[in-house]
This record gives C-alpha cells, structure tokens and sequence, in this order.
C-alpha cells in the first residue's frame, strides 16, 4: 500500500515553462531532507526503465519528499534541448525553489543524479547552500585520454586472453588491420599524445566547455562544498565507471576527496550503466534512503 501522494507541478524558468512530478509522503517529519532528481543526457523525469519514477516512489513512502522534472526542452517543458552539464544550473535552483515552495516542510535537499546529471550536480552545489548532500552515479568524467585508458584496461587486455576473440580473428570476422589501428590510437590517447586530456560531453551535440577539463572542475567543486556524497558504480561492463575508477585510482587529488569525511562509495557488482534489473534498482533505492535519512 502506498504511503505518498503525487502531483505535477508547473514551474518557470527563464521564460519556459517546466514540468515535474512531486511525490509527498502521508507522514514525514516537520523539518524533512528532500531529494530533487536531475536528469542527465537526453532524458526526462521518467528516467530509464522508469528507474526514476519508482525511486521516488520508494523515498516518498520512507517519508522523504522528492521532485523530478524535465529541463528546458526535454519531455513536457517547452524551449530549446539542454544539452551536456553546462547550461542546466538555472533549471536545477528554479525546480529546488518550485519544491520547496510546493512542500514548505523540505528543509533542504540531496541532489540524486546518473552520468552526466551526477557531474551536472556536483557542479551546481556550490552555488546554493540550499543543498545538503550529493547521491552521484556513475559521474561522467569523460576526457579522450581518460577513454582511452579506461578502453586498454578493461577491453582490449581482456580480448588478449580471450579464445573467443582469437577464434574470430583466425575465421577473419574480425578485421585485424582496424583492430591494430584502433588498439594503437586508443594507446596514443592513453599516453596522452597528440593533444592531451580534451573534454567529451554526454551528448553529441553539445561541445567542449571553455572552463576546463571537466574532471579537474568537478572536484574543485567537491572540495569547495565539502558536502556529504554518495557515490555508487556499477560493474566493472561499464565504461562510464571504469573511467571513474580509472580517475580516482591514478589521481592524488581525487583519491583524497574519496576518503573524505562524509563521503562513500558503493559498487553494485555485475550491474549495467542504468541497473536496469530491479535488484540492482532496489539496491539504488536502498542505498539513496538510507544516506538521505543519516542527512
């Protein structure tokens, strides 16, 4: 049986019109942490698999508040697409101010988001004290040499000791020219040749931002709030957390913030990008209460 209820709740921001769902628990303390879940890349509120919907679901009927909503351009609010994690910090404060206006028992609020939206987090909280805590999934810390490291480790050394891999080679399904040459580029990136360490976005059409690599960006924001933080990662099949293991594990900086006070990472093994099954979900879901109601 369902302990919330949930409500659309319109809101405007820089002349557009924004849509989210709001979900408010029957009983939740007088003073009560929300969460507002951002969405990342080219989605809206639902989310994948409506991973979105259902962790709202379940933070409401544990009696914490929560609001998901689409940026500019994206599912039901209208003006042109928000693309990449820049360009997205003035929907983030509008949709906190509509929440808490919405549910005046919200004290504050844990910024929940997936990939890019996890960054797209990290890097507003700086500027809105509003914000007491940062559940972050599979941040996107994308660079070129970044990706290329992450590809070498966890792709191409394990095809070396792969018989099914050589088996096709031998058959000639595999074009072994191409191989080579994409093994070798991936090599020279890694090695940080030819250009060094240029950003990516999440999505295709946006571009670089001219503030610097977006990993150096994200932790001087982490450093700067110094909020509590949640990090969860998925299985070791995902490139978009191996690239962070692989940022966190070469890097002096970003290993000190990992062992930071507040600050803890969980790694839901064998789980895809999204954890689409409902086990890994659920351990989502579980994970997020219980950081959220220690806030």
């Amino acid at each position: 049986m369902k302990q919330h209820d949930e409500r659309a709740l319109v809101f405007h921001c820089n002349g557009h019109e924004l849509l989210g769902i709001v979900a408010v628990p029957h009983r939740m303390p007088a003073l009560a942490m929300g969460v507002v879940v951002v969405v990342g890349g080219p989605q809206y509120r639902v989310g994948s698999h409506r991973q979105f919907t259902l962790l709202c679901r379940h933070l409401a009927d544990q009696g914490i508040p929560s609001l998901r909503f689409d940026y500019h351009g994206l599912g039901d609010s209208d003006g042109p697409p928000a693309l990449g994690v820049d360009g997205v910090e003035d929907d983030v404060r509008a949709a906190i101010d509509a929440f808490m206006k919405a549910v005046p028992g919200v004290k504050g609020v844990v910024l929940w988001g997936l990939c890019g939206a996890a960054s797209a987090c990290a890097l507003y909280a700086p500027a809105d004290a509003r914000v007491q805590g940062l559940v972050m999934l599979n941040p996107w810390v994308r660079t070129e040499e970044g990706l290329a490291k992450a590809r070498l480790r966890h792709y191409y050394l394990g095809r070396l000791g792969d018989r099914e891999f050589w088996g096709r080679i031998a058959r000639g399904d595999v074009a072994l020219g191409a191989a080579l040459k994409s093994f070798g580029g991936s090599v020279a990136k890694a090695a940080g040749w030819g250009g060094g360490a240029r950003q990516q976005q999440p999505d295709a059409n946006s571009t670089a931002s001219p503030l610097g690599a977006l990993p150096d960006r994200i932790l001087a924001s982490l450093v700067r709030t110094r909020l509590p933080a949640l990090v969860i990662l998925s299985g070791e099949a995902d490139l978009t957390a191996n690239e962070f293991r692989q940022l966190t594990n070469n890097s002096t900086a970003w290993r000190q913030w990992m062992k930071s006070t507040g600050v803890e990472c969980q790694e839901i093994e064998g789980s895809n990008h999204t954890f689409s099954r409902t086990d890994w979900r659920d351990r989502v879901a579980e994970l997020t209460t219980r950081f959220v109601q220690r806030r």
